[in-house]
């Protein structure tokens, strides 16, 4: 695990086959198949080499959540268990991490008519009415958005009327007990003025290497408005450089901004959340080899 542009995947790249292990996405834009260039998946050559799994899983039409991560990366760690080999999850998504090895709360359920009829308020009458109504029927929740937060308002309302119970309740229900071998965590970190230089450098490279191009095929498509919805870093940039509404330099930076932004957002919940054996980004693979196999020929385990 680790913050985004940290350097996890390669490093896992590096260390799969000597530790006999099948890559498993752990990452939530990783899963999708129309996303290549923008999301720092493992290259076609690298995924054609060895075994990887719930990459390019889903459509940017189809709705990917932790409790679907949780299900499928399940399945597929059992089937990897039963060849023999060992499961290694690489990403920086700590829900999906946590999906994995420790199962999620029931999700609250979905109504797509009612949806609709809130998005519909929501242009009409602003977010900052429907956060007052939330804060009515979920103070909870209200507390913990900011007012122009359209879509978890949107969505805080539309779970509270479907199910009649608030989404902070469905929040506090206690995750299913999952059996599970307990998982080796390792966490890559960098220093952020380092991290920061890394993510300037893979943007660049991001741009350079075609992600406009992707875009603009995704656009052609008629899926603009889909991967729109998606807010996915790189891509809303694209999409805003291809529209003039933004130059390639300013779409660069911002990419930038929001990466960095993101990053912080990870570190911090990595720190509060995980558990887990912390890295220098910038270690060997065979120190980092050499170490997990001393720890599975072990009967410690890190949680």
């Amino acid at each position: 695990m680790g913050v985004t542009a940290v350097g996890k995947s390669a490093l896992a790249e590096a260390i799969a086959e000597d530790l006999g292990a099948e890559i498993v996405c752990c990452d939530s834009r990783q899963v999708f198949r129309e996303l290549e260039i923008g999301t720092g998946k493992p290259s076609a050559a690298e995924r054609a080499a060895r075994p990887h799994h719930l990459f390019d899983t889903l459509s940017i039409g189809e709705r990917a959540s932790a409790g679907w991560f949780g299900r499928a990366a399940t399945e597929v760690q059992d089937a990897i268990r039963d060849r023999g080999h060992l499961p290694m999850l690489v990403g920086g998504s700590g829900l999906y991490l946590r999906a994995a090895f420790e199962g999620l709360a029931p999700e609250p359920p979905h109504d797509a008519a009612i949806r609709a009829r809130i998005r519909r308020a929501m242009e009409e009458e602003g977010p900052e009415r429907l956060h007052r109504r939330l804060a009515e029927l979920d103070p909870e929740a209200a507390a913990r958005l900011a007012p122009a937060d359209r879509q978890r308002i949107a969505r805080a309302l539309e779970v509270v009327e479907a199910s009649g119970r608030p989404i902070s309740w469905w929040h506090r229900q206690t995750p299913p007990s999952k059996a599970s071998d307990s998982p080796l965590v390792f966490e890559l970190v960098e220093d952020p003025h380092r991290l920061r230089a890394r993510i300037a450098e893979r943007t660049t490279a991001m741009f350079r290497e075609g992600l406009v191009e992707e875009t603009d095929e995704l656009r052609r498509r008629g899926l603009g408005n889909v991967l729109r919805a998606l807010r996915a870093i790189g891509y809303d940039e694209a999409l805003a450089l291809l529209e003039a509404a933004m130059t390639r330099e300013q779409a660069e930076d911002q990419t930038n901004l929001r990466t960095a932004q993101l990053a912080k957002r990870q570190r911090t919940w990595f720190r509060h959340q995980v558990e887990a054996v912390r890295l220098e980004a910038g270690i060997e693979p065979r120190v980092l080899r050499d170490t997990i196999h001393r720890a599975l020929s072990s009967e410690t385990r890190v949680r």
